[in-house]
């Protein structure tokens, strides 16, 4: 089986929050992450009631992208190897969300160039699998265009986790994001996406090559483990979104070997990589970086409607999509 989804005004108010920031678990935030305005979708995620910014390290090593696991680990192929890097605990909820909007309607767009993994390959970023001696680009300037976080983008199919006011909805992933807001969104917060080889690393527990984030244990029907197979809230009868969707966080026993929740089920994540039918080997602090003909964009996770077997599958879509079961979270430096 392969584990194959005004400017200056509002920076200035940010890094005013940032100095205020104070949690229990103040050595797992990333000092840049604009997360620090108290209340619903900002500082009360999970059973923790942290921060939903927090953003555990995880450790570098080697893994197998391709696996069978079946309560052990065969047909290992494929290796990749990955520096550390932090990767939040939670996807990006509604209420981080919103503060990005706020700044992108003050008129934030990305630096040309940033949202590079500037802490490998010498500070060139990800090797680009497709083309040998290539490295990240970073963000490109004419893709400003292809991020419009109106409300009427936002949440105008009934489907969305988004309202135009702060409500019920805060602690729920934001959903119907392209790749390229949630890229956006993430250079804005002082990361970045994560590469498919990161996501599935942390997915996998690294060279542990667990069948599921949590380990081998079938996640039955409880919403304990992942919020899949529409189980949530009960019944695993699909409703309409988005009752479907859970708080990030609440799978309490769903944690990867690095302590990230909602990995697989809620929302699928989208990932740095353009799709490519098979992986690229050698891969060390890689991704691949050249538009393929599908011209679709990695997600990883499944989301709330699949099965058990397609939480650990490859899915892909266009960047421009904003479909109920994209999502995303950010990955940042060590």
């Amino acid at each position: 089986m392969r584990r194959i989804s005004v400017e200056i005004v509002w920076l200035a108010f940010a890094a005013g929050l940032s100095a205020s920031c104070s949690s229990s678990n103040a050595g797992l935030l990333p000092s840049s992450a604009n997360c620090h305005v108290k209340g619903p979708g900002s500082t009360n995620c999970g059973a923790a009631n942290e921060s939903c910014c927090t953003s555990p390290v995880v450790a570098g090593g080697t893994y197998n992208r391709t696996y069978t696991n079946d309560g052990t680990a065969t047909g290992l192929a494929d290796p990749a190897t990955v520096s550390s890097f932090r990767l939040d605990k939670y996807p990006v909820t509604v209420g981080r969300f919103r503060q990005y909007v706020a700044a992108w309607k003050s008129g934030w767009t990305p630096t040309a160039g940033t949202g590079i993994h500037t802490h490998v390959n010498g500070g060139k970023g990800l090797a680009d699998s497709a083309t040998p001696g290539k490295y990240e680009t970073g963000w490109v300037a004419a893709d400003n265009s292809n991020v419009s976080l109106t409300d009427e983008d936002l949440g105008s199919d009934p489907d969305s986790t988004w309202t135009s006011k702060p409500g019920s909805q805060e602690n729920l992933p934001i959903n119907e994001v392209t790749w390229y807001a949630a890229y956006a969104f993430c250079i804005w917060d002082g990361g970045f996406l994560p590469s498919e080889a990161e996501w599935e690393y942390a997915a996998a527990g690294g060279n542990q090559q667990r069948e599921y984030p949590w380990g081998e244990t079938d996640p039955g029907t409880g919403n304990q483990y992942a919020i899949y197979g529409c189980n949530y809230p009960k019944g695993g009868v699909c409703a309409m979104l988005p009752t479907d969707l859970a708080p990030v966080g609440s799978a309490t026993l769903g944690a990867g070997l690095w302590g990230q929740l909602d990995l697989v089920g809620d929302v699928a994540e989208w990932c740095m990589d353009w799709a490519n039918d098979t992986y690229v080997d050698p891969c060390k602090d890689c991704a691949y970086l050249k538009a393929s003909d599908f011209g679709q964009r990695v997600i990883r996770g499944g989301g709330f409607s699949v099965g058990a077997s397609d939480l650990i599958t490859r899915d892909q879509a266009n960047p421009t999509n904003n479909n109920s079961y994209e999502g995303f979270r950010c990955a940042r430096a060590p």
